[in-house]
């Protein structure tokens, strides 16, 4: 059962700004899912590729699919058939590999840049650094990739009820995104500034997110 009070709260709010809702159904039923959907929901969000692609063959087709965990190189080609936007690119390597699958099929897939942006070791993502490579000493390469589009960015802030912190976190990201959104490279189109979750979205929107990954305030405490 989905709390469908909440969604509704949620949705009302995040549309009054603009802002996306992906609902993060990782772990979640299609049954429950499909409640979400009943209800007008297309944007769900998934961690696990092979869970993303079990559901995928089971619900409606017109579900844009949000793949939000960590992705190995190895799997990129069992979702890029059907992905709508890939948000945890975190290495050169896994945006080759992308575009790589993506040219199989002649698709241009949309990634976001994930950005470790927390004090936490064990989240995943570029440092500013390997942002720079990727965005302005390798943009030559990079536009080599004719079969992959960077729209925007995405981070995780610590899990912590330090709020001041989770804000300056949410703030540099948005100063990142602000930085290179300005970019002339033409497989580059920043649009979408992917952070906060359940614990911490109205902060994130508050600091510039449009795009906020919700689950369990929709689909209760994951098991």
């Amino acid at each position: 059962m989905i709390n469908k009070e909440k969604y509704i709260e949620i949705i009302q709010e995040l549309t009054s700004k603009n802002v996306m809702l992906v609902a993060a159904s990782k772990t979640k039923s299609t049954r429950a899912i499909k409640e979400l959907y009943d209800l007008g929901h297309r944007d769900f969000g998934e961690n696990y590729v092979q869970e993303m692609v079990d559901k995928y063959h089971e619900l409606p087709k017109d579900i844009r699919w949000h793949f939000i965990g960590h992705l190995q190189t190895n799997k990129v080609k069992y979702i890029v058939p059907f992905v709508h936007l890939i948000e945890s690119v975190d290495s050169w390597k896994l945006l080759k590999e992308i575009n790589k699958q993506s040219e199989k099929i002649n698709r241009v897939s949309d990634v976001l840049l994930q950005i470790h942006i927390s004090e936490e070791e064990t989240k995943f993502g570029l440092d500013k650094d390997e942002l720079h490579k990727i965005l302005n000493e390798d943009s030559i390469m990079l536009e080599e990739l004719k079969n992959i589009r960077i729209v925007g960015l995405m981070g995780m802030a610590s899990f912590t009820e330090n709020q001041e912190r989770v804000r300056k976190e949410f703030h540099y990201l948005k100063t990142l995104f602000g930085q290179y959104a300005k970019l002339q490279i033409p497989n580059c189109q920043f649009k979408i500034l992917s952070m906060g979750m359940s614990s911490d979205y109205k902060l994130a929107i508050e600091e510039g997110s449009n795009l906020v990954r919700i689950g369990s305030l929709i689909f209760g405490d994951r098991h």
